[in-house]
């Protein structure tokens, strides 16, 4: 049987020391985030993590989510009472806004939720997961008196919410869906179409599920321009706040899927329901990128968690299991062999794991500081570079963070030999689950266009330039701190390559777009190990600094260096590679006609 405890000491690390959330107190909602409230936080949710959530996990995968003929939807053997438990003691609150009865706090702290609840049971997650990024698209956009109906319910997890944007014809191309809504006298809309991969779609976890549902209304353009966003309730809610009679929407059927089987991802079928505009007519695909944004940072989250809970268990078992001897020979000459750990390929794959988990990490929580100080800094002008750095940063955590976190469950599978392949070891589970991460939201092909496409561009080049004078103002530190040099120069050659790509693309896509196409995935990878290699040397610094200042900690300090010194002997130089690879330019991968791919002919 698989197991999981919450990494709190490293998150503690990170968020009070490499953070140093603390520190921002000055700023509306970290006030209430003193040092021993993030570490009630941290461990708190950690115990329930492990103890309500893990052991639902894989009994979830197998039983998965049955759908009754009346389209009704129940979720595994103790998902809704590990819920019931999980909204009474308010973890799905504690990054809401306080005006609707959310607590207000930094949302550093909502993602180690996010983190803690995805490692234990990410089939669970999803059922109160989106309801955060539904939020925020409603208080974002919508009218006071939708805030008000709707707002309430579903930041106190009494109600949860959805986002349905794909239809059986389109996916990416949204600009293609044909669900339609109809404008009525006392100003709702009917809402007729087919949504289809809804995660959460219907379920027996709570009373009302609000659904975010993207329409076009009559006279339309018949584009992404013509899309508007409407919220259409499961059950209507009366003037008085109590619960009216059931919406026209039903679930159709639960997708068959290779993992997540304990979420009721859902074909929902909108036979005229009821709904009401989010924001402007033809705007709503601005107001569901709120959502989506959000969505996309909490699936890199989903990303590290499968990798998170691979690893500690692959780690138990390199520990236990005992195959051959070492190489530079026998570690327990007087076993009949040595626990695998031993091997320096089963050592490659654990560090690959270590170095990966504790840097995304450290990657992630940076990006949820961010997302806080985009909107609580003091001035204008910290409030604008954050929200830039944040939208460099989002494809590059939810696309390197799922590709490597996919990587990294594989690897841990591996580690255990023929027993990863059978199911009672739970490691196939993680997989399958961590495959999803790579797709949904935005594939990760969506998320290397965006950050090459898009984000690069953007401005002129303003985030790019911003990221890149952070790294060399942090490479100029590390170099001045004792021991840590080689660190520093290692990560600033990756910095280099990354720097070269950009000025390749820049010389280069204006005159063949195949050409940024083409070498997009590559770019986001070398900016996910420059990015990482970024955490690493903030968390050499602090690990150097508490080392040469006296600690009780020793071992954990120390492992954070050896870390980060295999990060930057293994990881950065990858960097290069990739590079050359962009530099290829798209001729060869274009050549070939579309009848040439064919291999039955």
């Amino acid at each position: 049987m698989p197991t999981y405890t919450a990494p709190t000491r490293d998150t503690r690390f990170v968020v009070n020391e490499v953070l140093d959330l603390p520190s921002y107190g000055n700023l509306p909602g970290f006030e209430s985030a003193s040092a021993d409230i993030i570490d009630t936080v941290i461990d708190e949710c950690g115990k329930f993590a492990a103890q309500v959530l893990q052991p639902i996990n894989q009994s979830g995968d197998e039983e998965g989510c049955t759908r009754h003929p009346d389209g009704s939807v129940t979720t595994p053997k103790g998902f809704k009472e590990a819920f019931e438990r999980y909204r009474d003691a308010g973890w799905g609150t504690i990054s809401l806004p306080e005006e609707f009865g959310g607590q207000g706090m930094p949302h550093v702290l909502g993602f180690v939720v996010e983190e803690f609840v995805s490692s234990a049971n990410q089939a669970f997650g999803m059922y109160p997961g989106l309801t955060n990024g539904a939020v925020n698209a409603i208080f974002a956009s919508a009218n006071e008196e939708l805030k008000a109906k709707y707002l309430p319910n579903m930041i106190a997890n009494k109600w949860l919410g959805t986002m349905n944007l794909t239809e059986p014809q389109c996916g990416t191309d949204l600009g293609l869906i044909r669900t339609k809504a109809e404008p009525q006298a006392d100003g709702s809309y009917l809402v007729t179409g087919t949504k289809i991969f809804i995660s959460a779609g219907e379920h027996d976890l709570t009373e009302n599920i609000i659904h975010l549902v993207l329409a076009k209304t009559p006279g339309a353009p018949d584009s992404s321009k013509g899309i508007s966003l409407f919220i259409v309730p499961k059950v209507l809610v009366n003037e008085d706040g109590s619960l009216g009679e059931r919406n026209a929407v039903q679930c159709g059927s639960i997708e068959h899927k290779m993992g997540i089987h304990a979420n009721a991802t859902c074909v929902m079928n909108y036979d005229g329901a009821k709904g009401w505009m989010v924001g402007e007519e033809n705007k709503g695909l601005a107001a569901m990128f709120v959502m989506m944004n959000a969505a996309r940072l909490g699936v890199g989250i989903q990303g590290l968690s499968q990798a998170e809970v691979a690893y500690q268990n692959a780690v138990a078992y390199a520990k236990d299991r005992r195959q051959g001897r070492a190489l530079t020979g026998p570690e327990d000459p007087e076993a009949k062999a040595d626990p695998i750990l031993v091997h320096p390929d089963v050592r490659r794959m654990l560090m690959d794991g270590k170095a990966f988990t504790e840097g995304m990490r450290a990657l992630y929580l940076w990006g949820a500081l961010l997302e806080d100080l985009t909107h609580k800094s003091q001035s204008e002008e910290e409030r604008a570079e954050a929200d830039m750095l944040l939208g460099l940063m989002t494809p590059v955590i939810k696309g390197y963070g799922t590709d490597k976190g996919y990587d990294v469950a594989t690897n841990m599978q591996q580690v255990f030999g023929g027993h990863g392949y059978i199911d009672e070891w739970g490691m196939g589970q993680f997989v399958r689950d961590a495959r999803i991460t790579m797709i949904y939201e935005g594939t990760n092909g969506v998320q290397a266009m965006d950050l090459c496409g898009r984000k690069l561009a953007s401005k002129g080049g303003a985030a790019i330039q911003k990221f890149f004078a952070l790294c060399d103002e942090e490479v100029a530190a590390v170099k001045q701190v004792e021991g840590l040099a080689p660190l520093a120069e290692a990560f600033d050659k990756a910095l280099g390559q990354q720097k070269a790509a950009t000025m390749w693309f820049m010389q280069n896509a204006m005159a063949n777009p195949n050409n940024l196409g083409a070498g997009a995935h590559h770019y986001m990878h070398i900016m996910g190990i420059v990015t990482l290699g970024l955490m690493w040397l903030r968390m050499a610094k602090v690990a150097a600094a508490k080392l040469a200042g006296g600690t009780d900690d020793k071992a954990f300090y120390e492992a954070k260096l050896t870390t980060a010194r295999y990060f930057m002997d293994r990881f950065a130089p990858d960097a290069g590679a990739l590079r050359r690879k962009i530099e290829a330019g798209s001729d060869s991968m274009m050549a070939l006609d579309a009848d040439a791919f064919d291999t039955a002919a």
